[in-house]
């Protein structure tokens, strides 16, 4: 049996202890390094536990959280790493881990936008590694599976961006959205989808069902470009702990109804495993797909107006971040690409 070695930088996170769970049942994968976002974590300290930060697993995986220097993580003999990192430091990390022969598969945001300057409009710093950001391939695999296989470096999907792209590439590829509109997408993701900080609107007794970036959200530039159709893109915050539910608003373009639009998705995601287009009045919940991988997608239409309502639903945490990761790496290492990911409530 095939296994790969893989190390996690940033394994304190919500991300991070996501991978580790989802890895542990993984029947090829072996982890064999933690590490720190580069926050918290400093050379020459004493390196806490991840039981620290995550007791359910102790006696599991007892392993220290390291600084994360490129030639340590090397020096675990990792063939892939997955950052699960603040957007910058992946930025920094990322080269050096590519140069040294590792398979990079990024949770950040630091290569999924071709524009580097989008870097300063929409997330505060100016990009730097603009070769690499050229050969990063978008981890969406239902889209991208061929350049997936070959790739250095996975840019692993925003978990908006993955609620809205999957429902909308295909139709907009196809020509079902009315020239001149724009898809509106009101989601709304659960807690976690912020992180693992302190912040008082995210605070048990505080956290309600709230819009946030509103015209001005950083996964704004990343829903239009991998869509293939400019949106009107609003989060939410909702008082739940995972999951993100998306209602997505289309003008279809003349002679289209909403049959052919299902039809259309029906037939592009045929053959994807973890893309599930819900009977006809079924409409899916955060919590058919807690703790899955699977994007579930409904959809009903107004065919004398031409409007079609389109609602999915995702796990923030594995569809959304380390599921999609996994799977960008199941397709790389030349593996079954739902190898380690149909356990019934992996992660949850």
């Amino acid at each position: 049996m095939q296994f790969i070695p893989i190390a996690i930088v940033g394994a304190s996170g919500y991300s991070g202890a996501e991978l580790i769970s989802i890895l542990l049942g993984h029947p090829n994968a072996r982890i064999v390094g933690l590490f720190g976002s580069g926050k918290s974590e400093k050379a020459g300290g004493a390196a806490p536990n991840l039981a620290d930060s995550f007791p359910r697993f102790r006696g599991l995986l007892d392993l220290p959280i390291a600084a994360s220097e490129p030639e340590a993580i090397k020096a675990t003999g990792a063939r892939a790493v997955f950052l699960c990192t603040p957007h910058e430091a992946s930025m920094e990390l990322a080269p050096a881990l590519v140069e040294r022969g590792l398979v990079v598969l990024d949770l950040s945001a630091a290569f999924r936008l071709k524009d580097a300057g989008a870097y300063d409009a929409f997330y505060g710093f100016a990009h730097t590694q603009r070769g690499l950001l050229e050969r990063a391939v978008y981890g969406m695999p239902e889209l991208f599976r061929e350049r997936i296989a070959n790739a250095a470096l996975v840019a692993v999907p925003g978990c908006y961006p993955t609620s809205a792209i999957l429902p909308l590439a295909p139709l907009a590829n196809a020509g079902a959205i009315r020239p001149g509109t724009r898809p509106i997408i009101d989601a709304t993701s659960g807690a976690s989808g912020a992180g693992r900080k302190a912040e008082q609107r995210l605070l048990f007794a505080e956290v309600s069902q709230q819009a946030y970036g509103v015209l001005k959200h950083r996964h704004q530039p990343e829903i239009d470009a991998y869509a293939g159709v400019r949106t009107v893109f609003t989060p939410h915050l909702g008082p739940y702990e995972r999951g993100i539910l998306a209602t997505i608003h289309v003008e279809l373009a003349q002679r289209w109804t909403g049959e052919r639009a299902r039809g259309v998705l029906t037939q592009i995601y045929a053959a994807s495993r973890f893309v599930r287009l819900c009977p006809p009045g079924v409409w899916p919940a955060v919590n058919d797909v807690r703790g899955t991988n699977f994007c579930d997608i409904a959809l009903a239409s107004d065919d004398a107006a031409g409007h079609l309502v389109i609602c999915s639903a995702i796990d923030n945490l594995t569809k959304g971040a380390a599921g999609q990761a996994v799977q960008c790496m199941n397709i790389r290492f030349g593996l079954d690409e739902a190898t380690g990911l149909l356990a019934k409530g992996a992660g949850a």
